[in-house]
């Protein structure tokens, strides 16, 4: 059977004229009866990869989804769009049920959503057989591995539907997925063959703020304050935080609502409800709140807490921004947050499953911690390199952080770890290095006669702070070693001994630092708003009016009001003022049925604006242009030249990594721009050996030097990325 134009059908039923990376490639393999899984971020148009497909086939598409809320939000959107869906859910009362299931008899739907609960019914099934249900989309499919952060059991009784709908394909669907999680639903839901689309975690609109955290609940109001008209999360780590701060926030006159797992369902959902509906501007949540939320417009997300691990950042941080436009993420951090994480696992009775928390939760704080770009380190988490140093969206590239030469107070702290095991043969965690260097006088000092110490008091005139964000610092270079149990007892790698021993130069970047006596003045300039590059300029004032309208009409209709149109939509009415079909029918997001629905309302609107006002003229907006960066008479910029110097001392591509708190995959690229600049004149044998050079030879003769993922999957993943960048820039420089 051959695979239809797709293209006419999206724009005619979604409004839309381009598809987004990945769609088309996976529709095209679900239409041609393959099983599929597809990991798209949050955002990338995951839904769109089943329901425009259901239009083009024959029979029903059934989606499995794992909420309730979830169900009426997509079916809404889609009806809104013309497409017949509708959901089966314990939320329905009997007559409408009834009514439901009498559709589907006489074939009327195209898409069903029904929980893994209701599918796997006896009677249900026998329903589906009679339906002619011709595919499976798997919702949320992290849910059925245990490995995923969200394992849902009912996900693994979905296999037996192979026996019951033999034939039919399966979609299997997920935002972010592991190596392990990803075999695992393959597996679990019994998959042949399937083709497997993994999209780039990057999410290029999300801007990434990490800020000391001072007085939480102030720093968050400040930052709400900046944006009257935008809708928000926070995420806190207890509920009582999460009514606490709602309470703050509707204090000082901002519409928000609490959201946690020990609220009444009626009240849970009902203020779920007046955040997806406009009618509350923030919700301060715990992680409870999230899944299957499709409110496109969220235009930040305040992480007031430390998550307690990077994939939670990733998803949480996710629900920002998913029509695209530019949105922030804003973290505020505490080492104590971190603390205190660490404080309720001694309470787990499972050692391995404590220890593994504890491993993610200081990975997420050397996240916070680190000074290398936000997005790098994020994606490389993923295990996906982001081509470049500076990503331009994150505090780190858009405010990059005085640099200093560290070496006196790096030669103090490893020089009192080094006096402390000499005089009493045990180590120490940080905090009693920080007290011994800064002359304190407590009872483990005085018990141990570390006051004694020729490095006692040597630190006085430096805050506390500094110095234990010196030792983390040292501690990611790898200068000192912390034991591998609880404690975290502190020594001197082999690498940080001779840094004492030779007085070897330490530069670094400056962390800030909250003090203790932090105001809520000094917080304020903190969370200053990141500029927002490529947000689509319009009549901001037009917008405003046509934003009343969308709610108008999305409380006369019972949906929230992103269902009748996104954002996207009304800026881009709000710049070329469509007052015909036809150019209304040009405006991303509308269709068919949504020109039919709405767009007299909406053109009457726009018609009446223009009789008071003058139209705004805009230009077509290209990209907006990368971040100015330092460059060399190379033209390579200032931080690759930092690699380069190290390398050329004779340091390899990990130390470097180790000493620059960076990723390999920066530093191979920082090698890479010398080579092919000239910058660097080095022998290919640093980099590979004549056999792995013949290799990649061979490999690149097929598939090209152009892109480096093709040519690492080609061979194998034998040759690491470090070693492929090099081969292609001395290609390059040829």
């Amino acid at each position: 059977m051959p695979i239809p134009d797709l293209a006419p059908l999206l724009k005619q039923t979604f409004g839309y004229d381009t598809f987004r990376p990945l769609q088309r490639e996976i529709m095209h393999a679900t239409l041609a009866g393959r099983d599929v899984v597809a990991i798209l971020p949050t955002g990338a148009g995951k839904s769109l990869c089943f329901q425009l497909p259901a239009l083009a086939r024959e029979g029903i598409t059934l989606v499995v989804s794992p909420l309730i809320a979830l169900m009426k939000d997509q079916v809404d959107a889609l009806v809104a769009s013309g497409v017949q869906a509708t959901f089966l859910n314990s939320s329905l009362e009997g007559i409408e049920a009834a009514r439901r299931r009498s559709g589907l008899e006489h074939g009327q739907y195209k898409l069903l959503y029904a929980a893994p609960e209701r599918v796997m019914q006896p009677d249900f099934i026998t329903d589906l057989q009679r339906w002619n249900v011709t595919a499976i989309a798997v919702d949320e499919a992290h849910c059925i591995s245990e490995w995923g952060h969200d394992f849902r059991p009912e996900y693994r009784m979905l296999s037996q539907l192979r026996d019951h709908l033999p034939g039919v394909p399966f979609l299997a669907l997920t935002a972010t997925a592991t190596e392990q999680v990803r075999a695992d639903i393959i597996r679990q839901l019994h998959l042949r063959q399937p083709e497997v689309f993994l999209a780039s975690f990057n999410r290029p609109n999300l801007s990434y703020t990490i800020l000391p955290k001072a007085k939480s609940t102030s720093q968050v109001y400040d930052f709400v304050r900046q944006r009257p008209d935008e809708a928000g999360i926070v995420y806190v780590q207890s509920r009582r935080s999460a009514e606490s701060l709602a309470a703050a926030l509707c204090a000082e006159g901002v519409k928000a609502v609490a959201y946690h797992a020990g609220l009444q369902p009626h009240e849970r959902a009902a203020n779920q409800d007046a955040f997806i509906r406009d009618e509350a501007r923030v919700v301060c949540a715990t992680i409870a709140f999230g899944m299957g939320i499709n409110k496109p417009d969220v235009r930040y997300v305040i992480h007031a807490d430390l998550p307690k691990n990077i994939e939670g950042y990733y998803q949480e941080t996710g629900r920002a921004g998913r029509d695209g436009l530019p949105s922030d993420c804003v973290l505020l951090y505490s080492r104590g947050d971190l603390v205190r994480n660490l404080k309720f696992l001694d309470e787990m009775t499972d050692a391995k499953a404590a220890d593994i928390a504890a491993r993610q939760m200081r990975m997420m704080a050397d996240f916070a911690e680190g000074t290398e770009c936000r997005r790098v380190s994020l994606l490389d988490y993923f295990g996906e390199q982001w081509p470049g140093d500076n990503c331009g969206g994150c505090d780190i590239c858009l405010q990059p952080r005085e640099t200093w030469d560290a070496t006196t107070h790096a030669q103090k702290l490893l020089s009192c770890i080094f006096r402390i095991k000499q005089k009493s043969g045990f180590t120490t965690g940080l905090n009693h290095v920080v007290e011994v260097l800064a002359g304190a006088n407590t009872e483990r000092i005085r018990k141990w006669y570390h006051d004694q110490l020729s490095t006692y008091g040597i630190g006085k005139d430096t805050p506390r702070e500094e110095w234990a964000a010196l030792g983390r610092q040292l501690i990611r270079l790898g200068l000192i070693e912390t034991s591998q149990d609880n404690f975290q007892t502190l020594s001197l790698s082999k690498t940080g001994l001779a840094t004492l021993m030779n007085r070897t130069p330490v530069m670094l970047t400056r962390i800030p630092v909250v003090a203790k006596t932090s105001t809520s003045s000094t917080s304020s300039t903190s969370t200053a708003k990141v500029a927002k590059a490529g947000s689509i300029a319009c009549d901001e004032a037009l917008f405003t009016e046509l934003r009343a309208l969308r709610k108008q009409l999305a409380d006369d209709r019972g949906v929230p009001p992103y269902v009748i149109f996104g954002d996207t939509s009304l800026r881009h009415m709000c710049r070329t003022y469509p007052r015909t079909d036809r150019d209304f029918l040009a405006v991303p997001g509308v269709g068919s049925q949504k020109l039919a629905d709405y767009g007299t309302a909406f053109m009457g609107t726009i018609e009446h604006w223009l009789q008071t006002h003058e139209p705004q003229p805009f230009t077509h907006e290209a990209p907006p242009p990368p971040p100015p960066k330092m460059k060399s008479e190379s033209g390579v910029n200032g931080s690759a030249m930092e690699s380069i110097r190290l390398f050329i001392e004779g340091k390899s591509v990990q130390q470097i990594a180790d000493q620059r708190s960076m990723s390999r995959g920066t530093i191979a690229q920082h090698l890479a721009q010398g080579i092919v600049s000239g910058s660097l004149q080095a022998d290919p044998r640093r980099f590979y050996t004549e056999a792995e050079e013949s290799l990649i030879r061979e490999a690149a003769a097929t598939h090209g030097h152009e892109r480096l993922g093709p040519l690492h999957e080609a061979l194998g993943g034998q040759i690491t990325y470090d070693k492929l960048h090099a081969y292609r820039a001395f290609a390059q420089r040829k």
